[in-house]
């Protein structure tokens, strides 16, 4: 018997403590949306829809891979064959179709029934009435760290439900460390200077090899930073928390490294970040390091066919305090105006604490939120993605916290740090003026 059919924690009133299409698609959707019924409770006072007649039919929206999209589809046969009342359509495509695709489903009224959702949209969708309040369904979260059940949460209210967890971490190559004669740092003391020193070394010492790839396109390497420095990219109110000189000094990593010939000029870094993980310097073994987020270690080795090891980000000892952080892979979120709530639920529930789900998807939406079923896939675990496990665990006692979800106009954030960075990387902007012109960009896409 699968945990959903187990006896349920009912969440039911406990409130616990990303393209330029796509972005200008979902600003019209939600101003569509704005002022909208909601049957179940979009964060308004409307009241809950009366019991629902099944058999029904729900509609699930995802993105991903092949793999993905092959492994979520045998999931929901299992939920199918517990649950034969309900069927589950499958909507999915890839990153770059889904967010045009689901502002055009939003605007049409034909809402998936539930929503995979990313950090930088779920502040754009719920504020509109599109997601239902996920307090007002009986999901079982209860197997969810509080801190990372908070992550899909805005102002007390719950929009969002990980799907699993991942870090922004340091991925290096110790086969090219050591054919360039420099030894693997030691993640529990380096120093954002000991990173410039040892890619540099790294470069001048290896055969055609440079020491990183530059770390400047992700705002999530930025809000590492300031968060060591006790700020932080938003604050809970949505307003910005990073300082100039935070902003300059993240920027003046790259220039000290292209400097000293640990990252490549600025017109190979910009096509090397454009392969992506794969195609970028580690997974070409053109690189001993980079920056990426833990769930991309498999596709790295895999394309690197080397051992790769994951170091905790520079300068988690130097500042104020860590700044490293569980980010939530995604989430799942209802529809505030499906017709089906409660068999929304129920395949969320599925979704989250299921055993067999668990086992199907392993760690491609993170490492799984729920920490029981989280024990329960180790042992299925292949070798790489048991070192990403390993390496999440170890983290764990020296995570503070987790930063509050972007605010509204937040999925804006990747185009303006990619455009900033680019003139920075070519020296037609400093550092400094990166920093004026960030702020400047993100306050005005950020304002209400």
């Amino acid at each position: 018997m699968s945990t959903t059919g187990k006896a349920l924690t009912t969440r039911r009133g406990k409130r616990l403590a990303a393209s330029a299409a796509g972005i200008a698609a979902v600003a019209l959707t939600l101003a569509a949306c704005a002022g909208g019924d909601s049957g179940i409770g979009g964060g308004g006072d409307e009241s809950p829809t009366a019991a629902e007649e099944c058999p029904c039919e729900i509609r699930f929206a995802w993105w991903g891979s092949d793999t993905r999209h092959a492994s979520t589809q045998e999931i929901i046969k299992a939920f199918e064959a517990e649950n034969p009342d309900i069927t589950v359509v499958p909507d999915f495509t890839d990153w770059d179709g889904y967010w045009d695709k689901l502002a055009t489903s939003v605007a049409a009224g034909d809402t998936p029934d539930v929503i995979t959702q990313e950090e930088r949209y779920i502040s754009d969708y719920s504020s509109k009435n599109v997601l239902a309040d996920l307090d007002s369904l009986e999901i079982d979260t209860s197997k969810i760290d509080d801190g990372v059940l908070a992550g899909g949460q805005i102002d007390g209210t719950q929009y969002g439900i990980p799907t699993g967890i991942n870090a922004y971490a340091l991925v290096a190559d110790p086969e090219l460390f050591a054919d360039a004669g420099v030894e693997v740092p030691d993640d529990a003391t380096w120093t954002w200077e000991d990173y410039v020193t040892t890619a540099n070394a790294v470069g001048k010492g290896g055969d055609g090899v440079w020491g990183t790839q530059d770390q400047g396109f992700n705002e999530a390497g930025l809000n590492v930073m300031a968060r060591q420095r006790g700020e932080t990219l938003f604050t809970p109110e949505g307003e910005l928390g990073v300082s100039e000189e935070t902003i300059a000094d993240f920027f003046q990593v790259s220039l000290d490294l292209m400097e000293g010939g640990g990252q490549p000029d600025a017109a190979r870094t910009v096509e090397y970040q454009a392969a992506g993980p794969e195609g970028g310097l580690l997974g070409t073994n053109q690189g001993a390091m980079g920056v990426w987020w833990t769930n991309q270690l498999g596709a790295l080795t895999e394309s690197s066919g080397h051992e790769l090891e994951l170091l905790r980000m520079p300068g988690e000892t130097e500042g104020e305090r860590t700044g490293m952080y569980y980010k939530p892979a995604m989430f799942y979120s209802v529809s505030a105006d499906t017709a089906y709530p409660e068999a929304s639920a129920k395949f969320v529930d599925f979704l989250l604490n299921s055993q067999e789900a668990a086992d199907i998807m392993l760690t491609d939406r993170g490492l799984p939120a729920n920490t029981e079923v989280r024990e329960g896939i180790l042992e299925h675990l292949p070798p790489t993605e048991q070192k990403v496990a390993d390496f999440m665990a170890d983290i764990e006692d020296e995570i503070v916290d987790n930063p509050p979800l972007p605010p509204n106009g937040s999925a804006e954030l990747a185009d303006i740090m990619e455009r900033i960075n680019t003139e920075v990387l070519f020296e037609r902007i400093t550092p400094d003026e990166a920093a004026t012109q960030f702020i400047d960009e993100v306050t005005a896409a950020t304002a209400n």
